[in-house]
């Protein structure tokens, strides 16, 4: 069965960058939903069970952090892992990711084996899907 991932970005580019770099890391048949902000990323939460939620942390409406303690707030969704893409790298911020309730992030730029590590250590799998015809093994983002 197909792991559920949900990746949260105002940016399409990001959206689709991180989608690939995923599929390219050994999730091919991952299934993917995304959104622009944390706002919509509840409603879709609403409605559809994920495995995990990908999160930038810089969008309008709802911001990575706000998305995370709303989530952590609900019942329903406070066992989903959250796993922040940022361009962040104060360690105060980090720290407040976690103590949020993130169970981890990851740095822009990132690579596909550095999404792999963090999936396979969140989702504790081996990320061995059969990769992709056009995957870009050694691409760097």
């Amino acid at each position: 069965m197909a792991i559920k991932i949900l990746i949260v970005d105002d940016s399409l580019p990001m959206r689709g960058v991180i989608k690939k770099t995923i599929k390219a890391s050994g999730y091919a048949s991952a299934e993917f939903f995304e959104a622009e902000n944390g706002k919509i990323a509840l409603d879709i939460l609403k409605k559809i069970w994920l495995d995990i939620v990908i999160t930038d942390y810089n969008m309008p409406e709802m911001n990575g952090m706000e998305l995370i303690e709303a989530m952590k707030q609900d019942d329903a969704f406070q066992s989903i892992p959250v796993l922040v893409v940022t361009t962040e790298g104060s360690h105060q911020k980090v720290n407040e990711f976690l103590e949020k309730g993130a169970a981890d992030y990851i740095k822009k730029p990132f690579t596909p084996e550095a999404i792999r590590n963090k999936l396979n250590t969140i989702l504790g799998g081996t990320g061995n899907d059969k990769k992709s015809e056009s995957s870009d093994d050694g691409l760097d983002f």
